[in-house]
């Protein structure tokens, strides 16, 4: 799985993340762009540790060590805002306060500071996952699909490097579940993005395509 002689894409380097005395976590990984990369194992396994270790924000409880670099950068010791990672949850996570059209535009990156501009960015991506002029909704009227369509056409205007996906896809229903694999990957694939999913459901690993990494609730180790 390892490609030492490439930087394209995500590369996880002896990462070991433990609790107290429990391993949990040990895993060395290259994700090149556009790929998925599928942690599976069951809850307290340390799926979701890994991501807030890639993500810059691993709670200090845990003792973690190993480097993050994409594209050939080292992001181990940067603040989670300078690492551009877009992170999907189980749950959207949608401000209640703000418009649907507003909750994507507050993701746009600051340098894109006209409101005009920020506007039309989240217009046109509320388009591209089949939302064209939900823009002035309000997020309590959307179904469960609609929300996690949001949710990711607003990490999508953040302009990411990497996506990390927390079991998004486990509280949908099943016909909601397969389009937003679907739609999830062929954007991640669409936009050269590397993607580690973490998941306990086996048609999320099968619909991802490419490596899987199993873990156990105990070692933390490929078993």
């Amino acid at each position: 799985m390892m490609n030492e002689n490439s930087t394209a894409g995500l590369m996880l380097t002896g990462i070991e993340i433990r609790l107290h005395n429990r391993q949990l976590i040990t895993l060395s990984a290259h994700v090149p762009p556009a790929r998925v990369l599928t942690v599976m194992g069951p809850s307290g396994s340390g799926k979701s540790t890994l991501l807030a270790y890639i993500g810059g924000f691993l709670d200090p409880v845990f003792n973690a060590q190993g480097r993050v670099a994409i594209g050939g950068e080292d992001l181990t010791d940067r603040a989670p805002e300078d690492r551009r990672t877009g992170i999907l949850f189980q749950d959207p996570l949608l401000f209640p306060h703000m418009s649907v059209g507003a909750n994507v535009a507050f993701a746009v990156p600051a340098r894109m500071s006209g409101r005009k501009e920020r506007r039309r960015i989240a217009a046109d991506a509320l388009a591209e996952v089949e939302l064209g002029g939900f823009a002035d909704r309000d997020p309590a009227t959307l179904s469960g699909g609609q929300k996690a369509r949001v949710a990711l056409a607003r990490v999508l205007v953040s302009r990411p490097r990497l996506l990390l996906l927390d079991e998004p896809f486990s509280k949908l229903d099943m016909a909601l579940r397969h389009q937003m694999r679907q739609l999830v990957f062929t954007k991640a694939r669409n936009t050269g993005l590397p993607v580690i999913l973490v998941t306990h459901d086996e048609a999320d690993a099968q619909a991802a395509g490419g490596e899987i990494h199993r873990i156990d609730a105990g070692s933390g180790q490929t078993p």
